[in-house]
C-alpha cells in the first residue's frame, strides 16, 4: 500500500503538471487533440468533443497534444487557434503553466500540512540515531546494517538523546578510518553489537555509506486560525524552493560531488514509500518538495523540457520569426532520446543497484 501510495503521489504531480498546460490551452480557445497520464500502452480513453483523454501503462510521465503537426488534423493550416499560429506570450503562457501549476499545487499541499497535521512545535529526541544504508553495496550493510536500525552507542559511548546525536555518531565514523569500530544497534526489540571498518573519502574521513537522521518523533500543535497556516506554509515554501535551486546550482557548480545525490523515478518511489509506511504525516511534504523539484527541472532549458520550449520562443522572438520547423523537430527529437536514456538509465541502475 505504500509503494502505491508513492505512485500516487507522483501520478498526482504530473497530472496537476499537464493541467496546467490544458487549462492555459483551453481558456485561450487554442486546439488540444490528446490529453495523457503516462507513456506507453493506452489503459483507457475517452473522445471528448475534441480532445482525447487517455491513461497509459507507465504513469511517470504525460504529455499534452496539439493538433499543430498532427497530418490527420481536421483543422486548416492557417487556423488561428492552432498554438503555433498564436502570438508568442500566448503560446509562453501555455508552456509555462505547468510549471506554474507545479508550484502553486506544492503551495496548497504545504498548506495541507499545517492545516491537517498541524503546526511543528519540536523534536522529542529519544537516545540513538536511526539510520539506513545508502544501498546493499555499502559498508554498513555488508557489516550487517538494516534500514530502520537504531545505533545506540558506537565504541561503548552512548549516544544521547539530543540534537547533536547524528554529529556525535558522524564525527565517530569520520575519525577513524581504516580502523574498526562497534556500534551498539537496537532493531525492533532485539539489541545487536556489530563491527564495521570505515573506508576513508577523498578527504580521508571514514564512511560506511549510511544516511541518519534524528531518533524520535515530532510535536505537532494546532495552528492559530487560517492566518498562521498560510504564513507558514509561505515560509516553508520559500525554504524549499530556495534550497532547491541551490541544489541544482551546486549540481552545475560541483558536479563530480553531487551527481551522486541525484535521485531517478525508482528511488522517488522508494522514498515516498518509506515515508508513508513510517511517517505518513510527512506525505503532503514530501509531495511539495518533490512537485517544487519538477517545476524547476522543467525550467531547465533543455530539448523536450518546458525551459527548452521557451528557449525556442525567445530565439524566434528575437529573430521576428519562426526557427524552421526540421531544426525544432531534430532537436527536440534528439532531447526527448536523451533525457529518455537518462531516466532508464537512473531506473536500471536504481533497480539492479539499489
Amino acid at each position: 500500500m505504500s509503494f502505491l501510495a508513492a505512485i500516487a503521489v507522483l501520478a498526482v504531480l504530473i497530472l496537476v503538471h499537464e493541467f496546467g498546460h490544458f487549462i492555459a490551452a483551453r481558456s485561450q480557445g487554442i486546439h488540444v487533440n490528446r490529453f495523457s497520464l503516462g507513456f506507453g500502452p493506452i489503459l483507457w480513453k475517452y473522445q471528448g468533443t475534441e480532445t482525447e483523454y487517455a491513461v497509459r501503462a507507465f504513469p511517470l510521465g504525460g504529455f499534452v497534444g496539439f493538433p499543430d503537426d498532427d497530418p490527420d488534423s481536421q483543422f486548416p493550416a492557417d487556423d488561428p487557434n492552432l498554438l503555433r499560429n498564436r502570438p508568442i506570450l500566448d503560446q509562453a503562457i501555455v508552456i509555462s503553466a505547468g510549471v506554474i501549476a507545479n508550484l502553486i499545487f506544492a503551495y496548497l499541499l504545504l498548506v495541507l500540512q499545517f492545516g491537517v497535521v498541524g503546526i511543528p512545535q519540536e523534536f522529542q529526541f529519544q537516545p540513538g540515531v536511526v539510520v539506513q544504508p545508502s544501498s546493499e553495496q555499502s559498508i554498513a550493510y555488508v557489516a550487517g546494517i538494516r534500514d530502520r536500525d537504531i545505533i545506540l552507542a558506537v565504541n561503548d559511548q552512548e549516544i544521547p538523546a539530543s540534537a547533536n546525536a547524528t554529529k556525535i555518531l558522524t564525527e565517530a565514523i569520520q575519525s577513524h578510518p581504516n580502523q574498526e569500530i562497534t556500534l551498539k544497534i537496537q532493531r525492533q526489540n532485539d539489541r545487536l553489537v556489530l563491527r564495521v571498518t570505515p573506508q576513508p573519502n577523498e578527504q580521508g574521513k571514514g564512511v560506511i555509506g549510511i544516511a541518519l537522521s534524528p531518533n524520535g518523533e515530532k510535536i505537532y500543535r494546532r495552528a492559530d486560525g487560517i492566518g498562521e497556516i498560510l504564513n507558514t506554509a509561505a515560509n516553508r515554501f520559500q525554504q524549499i524552493f530556495i534550497g532547491t535551486i541551490q541544489g541544482f546550482g551546486q549540481l552545475f557548480t560541483n558536479f563530480r560531488d553531487t551527481a551522486s545525490q541525484v535521485s531517478g523515478p525508482v528511488k522517488i518511489v522508494k522514498m515516498g514509500a518509506d515515508i508513508a509506511r513510517n511517517n505518513a504525516e510527512d506525505l503532503f511534504l514530501f509531495a511539495a518538495l518533490i512537485s517544487v523539484n519538477l517545476a524547476i527541472i522543467n525550467t531547465l532549458p533543455l530539448p523536450a523540457l518546458d525551459g527548452g520550449q521557451l528557449a525556442f520562443l525567445l530565439i524566434e522572438g528575437v529573430r521576428g520569426r519562426p526557427l524552421p520547423t526540421q531544426v525544432k523537430d531534430g532537436v527536440m527529437q534528439t532531447g526527448l532520446v536523451l533525457i529518455l536514456g537518462l531516466g532508464i538509465f537512473l531506473i536500471v541502475k536504481e533497480t539492479l543497484f539499489p
